[in-house]
Protein backbone atom coordinates (compact mmCIF):
# COMPACT_ATOMS: atom_id res chain seq x y z
CA UNK A 1 0.00 0.00 0.00
CA UNK A 2 1.08 3.58 -0.47
CA UNK A 3 2.10 4.63 3.02
CA UNK A 4 2.71 8.16 1.76
CA UNK A 5 -1.01 8.62 0.95
CA UNK A 6 -3.00 10.72 3.40
CA UNK A 7 -5.77 8.07 3.46
CA UNK A 8 -3.44 5.21 4.47
CA UNK A 9 -3.96 4.10 8.06
CA UNK A 10 -1.96 1.64 10.08
CA UNK A 11 -2.53 0.40 13.61
CA UNK A 12 -0.41 -2.11 15.55
CA UNK A 13 -2.06 -4.01 18.40
CA UNK A 14 -0.45 -5.38 21.58
CA UNK A 15 -0.34 -8.84 19.99
CA UNK A 16 1.99 -7.41 17.33
CA UNK A 17 -0.59 -7.73 14.57
CA UNK A 18 -0.75 -4.69 12.31
CA UNK A 19 -3.79 -3.53 10.35
CA UNK A 20 -3.17 -1.56 7.17
CA UNK A 21 -6.07 -0.02 5.32
CA UNK A 22 -7.38 2.76 3.14
CA UNK A 23 -9.68 5.07 5.12
CA UNK A 24 -11.79 5.51 1.97
CA UNK A 25 -12.00 1.72 1.36
CA UNK A 26 -10.64 2.20 -2.16
CA UNK A 27 -7.94 -0.49 -1.97
CA UNK A 28 -9.63 -3.80 -2.81
CA UNK A 29 -6.35 -5.67 -2.30
CA UNK A 30 -5.47 -4.07 1.05
CA UNK A 31 -3.16 -4.51 2.88
CA UNK A 32 -0.92 -5.42 -0.05
CA UNK A 33 -1.70 -2.97 -2.84
CA UNK A 34 -3.50 0.23 -3.70
CA UNK A 35 -4.81 0.67 -7.24
CA UNK A 36 -2.09 2.14 -9.46
CA UNK A 37 -4.43 4.84 -10.72
CA UNK A 38 -6.29 5.58 -7.47
CA UNK A 39 -8.24 8.82 -8.02
CA UNK A 40 -8.15 9.69 -4.31
CA UNK A 41 -4.37 9.49 -3.82
CA UNK A 42 -3.08 12.56 -2.01
CA UNK A 43 0.37 12.78 -0.47
CA UNK A 44 0.59 13.27 3.28
CA UNK A 45 1.48 16.83 4.13
CA UNK A 46 1.92 16.68 7.90
CA UNK A 47 5.04 14.52 7.90
CA UNK A 48 6.99 16.16 5.09
CA UNK A 49 10.69 16.28 6.07
CA UNK A 50 10.04 14.54 9.40
CA UNK A 51 12.49 11.98 10.66
CA UNK A 52 10.69 8.83 11.73
CA UNK A 53 11.86 6.88 14.77
CA UNK A 54 11.27 3.27 15.72
CA UNK A 55 7.48 3.59 15.57
CA UNK A 56 7.44 3.28 11.78
CA UNK A 57 4.84 0.89 10.35
CA UNK A 58 6.20 -2.68 10.23
CA UNK A 59 6.74 -4.08 6.75
CA UNK A 60 3.70 -5.46 4.97
CA UNK A 61 3.62 -9.28 4.96
CA UNK A 62 4.08 -10.93 1.57
CA UNK A 63 0.97 -11.12 -0.58
CA UNK A 64 -0.61 -14.53 -1.15
CA UNK A 65 0.62 -16.29 -4.25
CA UNK A 66 -2.86 -16.61 -5.71
CA UNK A 67 -4.88 -14.64 -8.18
CA UNK A 68 -8.15 -13.07 -7.09
CA UNK A 69 -7.01 -11.54 -3.81
CA UNK A 70 -9.72 -8.88 -4.04
CA UNK A 71 -12.39 -11.55 -4.54
CA UNK A 72 -11.10 -13.53 -1.54
CA UNK A 73 -11.16 -10.44 0.67
CA UNK A 74 -14.67 -9.57 -0.57
CA UNK A 75 -15.86 -13.08 0.33
CA UNK A 76 -14.37 -12.74 3.84
CA UNK A 77 -16.08 -9.36 4.25
CA UNK A 78 -19.41 -10.88 3.21
CA UNK A 79 -19.03 -13.58 5.90
CA UNK A 80 -18.41 -10.96 8.57
CA UNK A 81 -21.27 -8.78 7.35
CA UNK A 82 -23.63 -11.77 7.36
CA UNK A 83 -22.73 -12.59 10.98
CA UNK A 84 -23.03 -9.01 12.27
CA UNK A 85 -26.86 -8.75 12.50
CA UNK A 86 -27.07 -11.94 14.56
CA UNK A 87 -24.35 -10.78 16.92
CA UNK A 88 -26.01 -7.38 17.37
CA UNK A 89 -29.38 -9.03 18.03
CA UNK A 90 -27.78 -11.28 20.65
CA UNK A 91 -26.17 -8.34 22.43
CA UNK A 92 -29.37 -6.28 22.33
CA UNK A 93 -31.34 -9.25 23.70
CA UNK A 94 -29.24 -9.15 26.85
CA UNK A 95 -26.32 -11.38 26.08
CA UNK A 96 -24.58 -10.25 29.26
CA UNK A 97 -23.58 -6.76 28.17
CA UNK A 98 -25.32 -3.50 29.00
CA UNK A 99 -26.10 -1.47 25.92
CA UNK A 100 -27.67 1.90 25.41
CA UNK A 101 -27.41 5.13 27.33
CA UNK A 102 -29.08 3.88 30.50
CA UNK A 103 -26.29 1.33 31.04
CA UNK A 104 -23.66 4.04 30.77
CA UNK A 105 -25.52 6.26 33.25
CA UNK A 106 -25.50 3.47 35.79
CA UNK A 107 -21.82 2.88 35.20
CA UNK A 108 -20.98 6.51 35.87
CA UNK A 109 -23.38 6.79 38.83
CA UNK A 110 -26.00 8.94 37.11
CA UNK A 111 -29.69 8.17 37.12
Amino acid sequence: MRQECRFFESRTYRSGETVRKCDLDLAPEAPWRCPDDCPAFQPRLADVNWTHGTLVTPPTPPAPKAEGIAELLDAAEEIVNAAAPGILAEVEAGGGHRTGRRGWRRFFGRS
